[in-house]
């Protein structure tokens, strides 16, 4: 059943993209868990989509009326999340850093959006999209359009590092209110820098686990077993660990960035095998 919404969710999603757009639309690919690892208790079904033109702001409109029926809300939604984001493909190739994105939909934003605010973002500079567009071209499944090696430029190992380190600084102010969300942010952000591959968060979870000391062990399985959905947020009890084991992550992502050799041409990003994996479209 689960699966029927979910296709019924991309085939909505798509039906309204070629609508919109229409010929400007070049490339849909979906990306993510949908098919590293599988969809969890908290995962979004993510889209890139990639335009011959910006969006207008009556298109944004559009696009936000439909997409706030189509998508699942957080926790109250039987229907998983949707995160779309729209770029235009000037942007993005040739490649430059940062690149910037035309639109999102994600539901951190759907409050804004109910409000009628149609570009609630502060900025279009999205350094995400390094990782995005690494994602897409190293396993998706493309919806629409040409295959994604024919659109998206090969993005740098330096700029992808660049991406994947940017926020944690800010993900300290996070941590005690977003606790699951930063702390598999930190696992997955470690475990790239030392395997220099892409793991599920849930298999990040795992590699963590196997290298953080026994102390902070619960701390890390904890998040993964609401990440999957397996236990409920909750975190009293280990509540004098979090902070430690944040610090002890960041401390090794630190540590790991400094020893970079940033101009190795060997240096590239890969995906890390994952059984299980779910393709719905």
């Amino acid at each position: 059943m689960q699966h029927v919404k979910i296709q019924q969710q991309l085939n909505d999603s798509l039906k309204l993209l070629k609508t919109v757009l229409g010929a400007d639309l070049l490339g849909v690919y979906l990306y993510g868990s949908s098919l590293v690892g599988g969809l969890q208790k908290y995962s979004d079904i993510d889209l890139l989509v990639v335009t011959n033109r910006v969006t207008t702001l009556e298109e944004k409109g559009k696009l936000i009326a439909s997409l706030l029926q189509i998508s699942g809300i957080y926790m109250k939604s039987s229907k998983p999340p949707i995160e779309i984001t729209i770029v235009t493909k000037t942007e993005i190739n040739p490649w430059y850093y940062p690149p910037r994105f035309d639109f999102q939909y994600g539901e951190w934003l759907r409050e804004a959006f109910e409000q009628g605010i149609i570009e609630p973002w502060k900025t279009y500079e999205m350094p995400d999209l390094a990782i995005i567009i690494t994602y897409v071209l190293l396993k998706s499944k493309t919806l629409w359009g040409v295959a994604p090696e024919k659109l998206l430029a090969y993005v740098p190992y330096y700029d992808y590092i660049q991406a994947l380190i940017q926020d944690i600084k800010r993900l300290e102010a996070d941590l005690m209110h977003d606790t699951r969300n930063v702390l598999l942010t930190h696992a997955r952000t470690w475990s790239t820098l030392i395997t220099n591959t892409i793991s599920s968060k849930s298999a990040a979870a795992d590699w963590a686990i196997n290298h953080l000391p026994n102390a902070y062990q619960p701390v890390m399985q904890r998040a993964k077993l609401i990440y999957i959905g397996e236990t409920n947020e909750h975190w009293d009890d280990l509540k004098a660990l979090i902070k430690p084991c944040a610090d002890f992550m960041t401390d090794k992502i630190n540590q790991q960035i400094s020893s970079i050799n940033f101009n190795d041409p060997n240096k590239t990003i890969k995906l890390a095998e994952h059984p299980g994996s779910q393709v719905f479209f």
